[in-house]
């Protein structure tokens, strides 16, 4: 068991990767299941994919808590609204939940966002453990406290900073994960690849084919290595005010691509890495990467059967529409984050609206 620390001072915790957790709860010592099971009360919160598959297993994990019940949400990127929000509240208030409850988010990015929001919104803030069951959640959305809805006019707008108790992090729940899905949540792994670790980027260079075949060794270091990254810079910055904001390679363009996409058609995975794409080539536009470093990052994403260029209805005027809208937007500035090199990014607000369009067009 490979285990990480999100180093926060009284709000730290730790990331437990393992393969089978579900099925050997022996992984995990008395003394954490004191911490955080023990005579507590706990909710579950999944969505009717992952709930018929994993839940009885997960309810059996968690059997020290004093009582487990649970809330099932329809899964998609279109549900993650306040409307289905109230669902979890609606069951809280319903069944009388108080402050000492714990909240347990079963599912891929969407189920661990929502249930993130809930817990911080519910009597003012309550405690939370993520399941991460997607490839995509175990590598990004379920660390580093970042928890909102959408908006139909901007994704993740309305939400905010609230760290999980912990993490876990079983890499069985990935055979049940369709290749698609897959695949995008290894847009996230590139990422980091990118903008952190160029031996890291070199290391998936080396390893498509093991990854795909969903070789344990492989798929522990990729999502250690991963987490490692986040927890290092969500400990430097851990309200997005600096370097945090490295994270969103690929994300400002991509987001405009599921907003215009109505956060259906595109998965996420899918539009940051098209949004990668653009990102680099917006560098190469400017002088600051070589067309190679651009055809380099592209190979990598697309070896996983990932988007290379932007959806061809969507026009570089409706980019910027949604950009502007962007939560890294200061001053009125459209603040993008760009590669200099492999291994290496910034956060830059230097691109005019002419260069964009240049590219987007």
């Amino acid at each position: 068991m490979e285990t990480i620390e999100v180093n926060l001072g009284k709000r730290s915790y730790s990331i437990y990767i393992h393969q089978g957790f579900l099925t050997d709860p022996s992984t995990l010592n008395s003394e954490t299941w004191s911490r955080y099971f023990h005579k507590k009360r706990l909710l579950i919160v999944s969505n009717d994919t992952i709930a018929p598959l994993y839940i009885e297993q997960v309810k059996a994990f968690f059997k020290p808590a004093s009582s487990i019940d649970s809330v099932i949400l329809p899964d998609g990127e279109q549900y993650k609204t306040l409307e289905y929000l109230n669902h979890i509240f609606d069951k809280l208030l319903q069944e009388n939940y108080g402050r000492d409850c714990v909240l347990i988010a079963l599912g891929g990015g969407v189920v661990g966002d929502m249930t993130g929001f809930a817990a911080a919104c519910y009597q003012r803030g309550i405690d939370f453990i993520q399941v991460p069951t997607t490839l995509l959640s175990q590598v990004d959305s379920s660390v580093g406290g970042k928890t909102a809805v959408n908006h139909v006019l901007g994704k993740n707008m309305l939400g905010a900073f609230h760290q999980p108790k912990a993490v876990f992090i079983d890499t069985e729940f990935l055979k049940s994960l369709p290749v698609r899905e897959f695949n995008a949540g290894m847009a996230e792994v590139i990422k980091y690849g990118i903008i952190w670790d160029i031996e890291f980027f070199e290391w998936l260079e080396q390893n498509i084919e093991p990854l795909k075949q969903l070789e344990p060794a492989a798929l522990i270091y990729a999502i250690s290595r991963c987490c490692e990254i986040k927890a290092d810079v969500v400990a430097q910055d851990e309200t997005e005010r600096g370097c945090r904001a490295l994270l969103n390679l690929g994300h400002t363009f991509g987001h405009a691509i599921e907003a215009e996409m109505g956060y259906r058609n595109w998965l996420h995975g899918e539009a940051v890495a098209a949004g990668m794409v653009l990102a680099a080539e917006t560098s190469q536009h400017l002088g600051w990467v070589s067309f190679e470093t651009v055809q380099r990052i592209s190979r990598l994403i697309s070896a996983f059967e990932l988007p290379l260029v932007k959806p061809k209805s969507m026009s570089a005027n409706a980019f910027i529409k949604h950009m502007q809208r962007d939560k890294k937007v200061l001053d009125q500035k459209i603040r993008l984050v760009l590669p200099t090199q492999i291994g290496e990014a910034v956060v830059t607000s230097q691109v005019s609206h002419q260069q964009l369009i240049d590219v987007l067009s």
